[in-house]
């Protein structure tokens, strides 16, 4: 690997694997919450469906993905976990793109739980030592 290309160390790597996994259920919580209060009781909608919370979210997911998935697949070759993750955020985007609805929540649950899965795979495969 070049010497230019820096990534943090595996601990910090490990963390941040667990925060993307954290991240991820808070944003399906999110989307559940959303359907519900909105949807059933008609509540919440200018907060829950801001534009902002899902652009903040999806630049995270990225970072967060980028550092750990991305750093672990370019130095130990685990191709699974980048693939998840890869697919997630692609979906995560698709739904940003998305007019809100059912078919915004699908895609961003989805997304999530592909990503969610990538950082549990990526925090299996990953050598704690090295």
């Amino acid at each position: 690997m070049p010497d230019s290309f820096q990534t943090p160390a595996p601990h910090n790597r490990r963390l941040l694997d667990r925060f993307g996994i954290v991240l991820s259920g808070l944003c399906m919580v999110h989307c559940m919450a959303g359907l519900v209060l909105i949807g059933v009781l008609g509540l919440g909608g200018g907060l829950l469906l801001d534009p902002a919370i899902h652009r903040v979210g999806l630049v995270l997911a990225v970072t967060i993905g980028a550092v750990t998935i991305g750093a672990n697949a370019l130095r130990h070759g685990h191709r699974l976990p980048l693939a998840l993750g890869c697919c997630g955020l692609a979906m995560m985007a698709v739904a940003i793109a998305s007019d809100h609805g059912m078919r915004e929540a699908v895609l961003t649950i989805g997304g999530v739980a592909l990503l969610a899965s990538a950082h549990v795979v990526n925090l299996r495969r990953a050598p704690v030592c090295c």
